[in-house]
């Protein structure tokens, strides 16, 4: 995957972009981010109308102020200060050109939450047992659903009841605390999954169609949204509430 996103990124390569490619490369940036900042960069030269490298510390203040005054919302605005701050600091090695770039304050919103009733009411809703354990799981240990799914049976741990996240976010391995409710709806799901076969291949906790695979995040998502509908709730519920339930 990484080489296929590398790959688009370097189609008709300028020598400048492919050195900037590089750098993140050397720094391991997801490929994902390196898109972003590719795009910011590209975005930027747009607007200045001529390569990035000839910018000054003022082309780069009316950029900032030519986004603000065009609406463009604070997180997109300090995505590309990030991006262009790395193209000239570490690309350009011009850091003292991005001094008047300025990162925008982001209102902080509360996050929708369900209550213990609405959380058990989704889950009763949710049609396989491999989903409602998946997202017993992201409600009960504060899951990402990107950590969900790569769980594994061995991450398991019922002596010390702890669920090993190996490279959650920021690509740090942790433990997250494994309760015994959650712990029995797992036995059940795996339970299910030993009598059908499914748990064969990769060693999956939540193994995809073919089971050397894990779920994926489209199947996931689908089957919250769906539980969502039959459970009747009239407001957005994803896989980012269930980590922000109420007690």
């Amino acid at each position: 995957m990484k080489n296929d996103t590398q790959s688009s990124i370097t189609k008709s390569t300028s020598p400048l972009r492919q050195r900037m490619i590089e750098d993140m490369t050397m720094r391991q940036l997801m490929p994902k981010t390196q898109a972003g900042y590719i795009r910011s960069v590209k975005q930027f030269a747009q607007y200045f109308g001529r390569s990035p490298h000839c910018a000054t510390a003022e082309d780069l203040r009316r950029y900032q102020l030519h986004l603000t005054e065009n609406g463009t919302s604070s997180i997109s605005i300090n995505a590309a200060i990030t991006a262009l701050r790395f193209f000239f600091q570490v690309t350009m090695g011009r850091a003292e050109i991005t001094a008047s770039l300025t990162n925008v304050s982001t209102p902080r919103k509360l996050p929708r939450v369900l209550s213990v009733e609405e959380v058990e009411q989704l889950l009763q809703a949710t049609s396989h047992a491999k989903y409602k354990a998946a997202l017993s799981v992201a409600y009960g240990a504060g899951l990402r659903a990107s950590e969900v799914l790569n769980l594994k049976v061995s991450d398991i741990d019922s002596k010390r009841m702890i669920l090993h996240v190996e490279q959650g976010k920021g690509r740090k391995d942790r433990n997250a605390m494994l309760s015994p409710a959650l712990l029995s709806v797992l036995r059940d799901w795996w339970r299910i999954a030993q009598a059908q076969h499914l748990m064969l291949d990769g060693g999956w906790l939540f193994p995809g169609q073919n089971p050397v695979n894990p779920l994926t995040a489209r199947q996931l998502n689908r089957a919250c949204h769906a539980a969502s509908e039959i459970a009747g709730f009239n407001k957005p519920v994803s896989m980012h509430t269930l980590r922000h339930y109420a007690e």
